[in-house]
């Protein structure tokens, strides 16, 4: 098939484009780029569902929500009109009281989730984890078990650039050179069948990945241990897919020792795993869910920890310090929680989260084919994502170094389609290729989307070949 060519450039004259440019190199610092990278950054000026515009003119398929977020597209007119009828009415109300979009907000999470839960907003994925964190160490506290403030989670995974939630986070990478950051947090390999860190086989291993928590549990002091965080599914640390009774596993560690079970869902949340949220596709019940990204498409920035109804409940005695002494300034802002709730409407409106699964199934058999690829090892999904972990021999597993990763990436937007990667995760294993599209792509587009990612592969791995 020939390679998509991406148009010319329509936009400015060059000089103006140029000067765009020098302003950018000289007053913006890019996130998670190496300086010699973020010297000709993509300059986006618009977009348009699934497309984004540059400066000079060129369009691309974001097939990346930008990061994981952007879930309705970049031009959903109704978001914008929501969140301008709110900024009319009241722009902004602090939650140390209440205001109506936050209520309206906190009742349609409820019919989400399918529980009753109590939600406390703020601004991020990581600011949502930090407040679990305080959250499970004031209950038992309050429960007359003080000492349990340790937090168990899954090495590759992410959770936040926080001080705990970078500390809860997996991946060395992200930590190097920021530590020591908070303490009271222990990591248990992943449930990485692909490259298991048991040196087992799925159906003969025992979840050796589940039971290694409940061993870390006794080991560290059960009486010590405040929870378990986990995304239903490690999405940035390569889209590492559990085995189907993995979760249920954990659900009974956690009850056997009295641990609470936070699930991560700032990206699995909202559609993205072909359900609501991701943990609705292994039967459990978490005590504290987080969420974010998704919860307004990106376009405005809200997140939110609901945490179930009868642990809400140890801190609403009469004590000095039995509430929970934490302010967010801007969390719960009325105009995102406006937008959030439309979100959700519109999301319920045109049936998106089963679109979401449909589409993923169009995905997984566009892709199946680059399974037999010699410089695939593994291809993985959950609803409308992938992984593509690249590797330069098939029987041994070595991981493809980044230069290869980056040509594929490369030859994907030459071809007018963005994609991501586990970027600065684990040394030497930053191979896997990620996709998570708008929910609001086209059959056309996810097609457009597989031709791209194929080509690429096929052509690098020809070259280097």
């Amino acid at each position: 098939m020939m390679e998509r060519q991406v148009p010319q450039a329509t936009a400015g004259p060059a000089d103006e484009r140029r000067e765009w440019i020098e302003k950018d190199r000289r007053y913006v610092w890019h996130h998670m780029q190496p300086y010699s990278a973020s010297r000709n950054p993509i300059v986006a000026t618009r977009g348009d569902g699934a497309w984004v515009e540059d400066l000079e003119g060129h369009r691309y398929l974001d097939a990346m929500s930008g990061l994981w977020c952007v879930n309705l597209g970049y031009s959903e007119k109704e978001l914008a009109e929501a969140a301008y009828r709110q900024l009319l009415e009241m722009p902004y109300y602090p939650l140390t009281q209440s205001h109506l979009p936050a209520i309206r907000l906190s009742e349609k999470l409820n019919e989400w989730l399918g529980g009753e839960y109590r939600i406390f907003y703020s601004n991020s994925g990581s600011e949502a984890n930090e407040v679990a964190f305080k959250i499970a160490r004031q209950y038992h506290a309050q429960r007359g078990e003080p000492a349990r403030w340790k937090f168990i989670s899954r090495y590759r995974a992410y959770h936040g650039n926080s001080a705990a939630a970078l500390a809860a986070t997996g991946q060395a990478q992200r930590k190097y050179r920021y530590e020591p950051l908070a303490p009271g947090f222990v990591h248990v390999p992943p449930p990485y069948c692909y490259r298991c860190p048991f040196g087992q086989s799925y159906g003969a291993c025992g979840l050796e990945c589940a039971s290694a928590i409940e061993q870390v549990i006794n080991w560290e002091e059960p009486e010590t241990v405040a929870g378990v965080i986990m995304e239903p599914v490690i999405t940035g640390g390569g889209v590492i897919v559990p085995p189907p009774e993995y979760l249920i596993r954990v659900r009974e560690i956690c009850d056997r020792y009295g641990v609470l079970l936070i699930i991560d869902e700032v990206i699995c949340g909202f559609g993205r795993s072909g359900r609501r949220f991701g943990h609705h596709n292994f039967g459990v019940r978490p005590d504290i869910v987080t969420m974010a990204k998704g919860i307004t498409s990106a376009y405005l920035p809200l997140s939110a920890t609901a945490v179930r109804a009868e642990l809400f409940e140890a801190f609403t005695a009469d004590d000095p310090y039995a509430h929970f002494r934490h302010v967010n300034t801007f969390g719960g802002n009325a105009t995102a929680c406006a937008l959030a709730v439309r979100t959700l409407e519109i999301m319920e409106e045109r049936d998106l989260v089963r679109r979401s699964e449909e589409l993923g199934r169009r995905l997984l058999g566009l892709l199946e084919p680059l399974a037999a690829h010699p410089n695939v090892g593994d291809v993985r999904y959950f609803g409308f994502m992938a992984g593509i972990e690249l590797v330069t021999d098939k029987s041994s597993k070595t991981p493809a170094p980044a230069d290869f990763v980056g040509k594929v990436i490369a030859g994907c937007k030459r071809r007018g389609v963005l994609i991501g990667k586990n970027s600065d995760t684990v040394p030497q294993f930053n191979n896997v290729l990620t996709i998570s599209p708008p929910l609001v792509v086209s059959d056309d587009e996810v097609a457009l989307i597989a031709t791209a990612v194929t080509e690429a592969i096929r052509e690098v791995g020809e070259e280097t070949g």
